[in-house]
């Protein structure tokens, strides 16, 4: 039907601009000159059709690619949020406004082609110019509409209220799959978002052709259905996007900014660029390492000594929640589960290291 309609758009494009061209174009060549007079009433009818035939062949080598360009439209407009399209159609407005009083002047000049040619393209340039500056500007405008200083009062009151931020994950979180758990637990409030380029990204990294990136997103879109599906956790898709940022750390601070939501992430590099740009961040590895139970120097620990350490006739094990404990002097035990004493605990960014001794060398000594 689409199809048809364009077919027909061209047909009368064509013909009307057969009816108002090809008579002056015939008669700036020359070939009106001598000729009936009748003919200069019938020329404009013939133009008509001609031109009509014209963009009519025309239509049926570029119909396809019209109709290609309106599908990836329509795809690309029901993607978009409501604010990008709001504020993309107030900009189209504004420019055709602009548009219309610039046109006036023009058309009272009276030279045909000048007066009926250049208001379209002028209308269609303003429009455009419209679209993109509404569009791209459109968090600038939003921040118009906001108070820059909150009165005392409505302050009290909005944490009063203590509504939850939304929580933005990113590729890493999920395909480490603990948030899955940490959601179960409650700790999460509000609601969680997925950004859609998130998910494109998680695909990209499932169709792989390394197995191990294949194993990783198809782990990530696992752990996204259970929460979406199997978690008392309110989960939205957004399904808008940031054409003029092309890496995907740098879209979610942005997505971040815009919802005043706050980054979930175990990426380190992530954290820090939120923490640079003031933007609130959760890093699951914090959270982990903040809830690892805590041990001493002097404590007793029953442990299995797995392999060998880096330095000499060192061993190493491990806790239940992946803690690794060096074990100095500890090569000869390997296999073995025995009591060891902390010695020491080490901070890292990396987690946190405990080095112990066996408790039947230091009976010995």
């Amino acid at each position: 039907m689409l199809k048809r309609f364009v077919q027909l758009f061209f047909i009368i494009a064509g013909g009307t601009a057969g009816y108002l061209y090809i008579p002056d174009l015939l008669e700036l060549l020359g070939f009106l000159e001598g000729t009936w007079l009748m003919s200069h009433y019938v020329v404009p009818y013939v133009g008509l059709v001609l031109g009509a035939i014209i963009f009519f062949i025309l239509s049926l080598w570029c119909t396809d690619y019209i109709l290609n360009f309106f599908n990836w439209v329509e795809e690309k407009l029901l993607k978009a949020p409501v604010a990008d399209l709001l504020f993309g159609s107030l900009g189209i407005i504004i420019g055709l406004i602009i548009a219309y009083f610039l046109n006036a002047p023009i058309q009272a000049i009276g030279i045909k082609v000048l007066s009926q040619v250049v208001p379209i393209f002028l209308s269609v340039l303003l429009a455009y110019f419209g679209f993109t500056v509404g569009f791209k500007r459109r968090d600038d405008f939003l921040n118009l509409f906001t108070l820059p200083k909150k009165d005392k009062r409505k302050a009290t009151t909005e944490e009063q209220m203590d509504i939850p931020k939304p929580k933005i994950l990113d590729t890493s979180v999920i395909i480490d799959g603990r948030i899955a758990d940490i959601c179960q637990t409650s700790f999460l409030e509000g609601t969680i978002i997925i950004p859609q380029f998130v998910l494109e990204e998680l695909q990209h990294i499932a169709d792989s052709s390394d197995a191990l990136k294949r194993n990783r997103g198809r782990r990530g879109l696992d752990i996204l259905n259970r929460i979406q599906k199997d978690l008392p956790i309110r989960v939205e898709i957004y399904e808008g996007d940031f054409e003029e940022i092309h890496e995907v750390d740098s879209k979610l601070v942005k997505l971040a900014k815009v919802m005043n939501g706050i980054v979930v992430t175990n990426d380190f590099n992530l954290n820090k660029v939120c923490e640079f740009q003031k933007v609130p961040v959760l890093n699951i590895n914090d959270l982990a390492n903040a809830v690892k139970p805590i041990v001493l120097p002097g404590e007793e620990l029953l442990v299995q000594v797995i392999k060998d350490g880096k330095e000499q006739n060192q061993g190493v094990a491990y806790l239940d929640d992946g803690t690794m404990i060096v074990v100095e002097e500890g090569k000869n035990y390997i296999g073995k589960t025995i009591d060891v004493v902390i010695t020491s605990v080490l901070q890292t960014s990396a987690g946190r290291m405990i080095f112990a001794k066996p408790k039947l060398l230091e009976k010995a000594l």
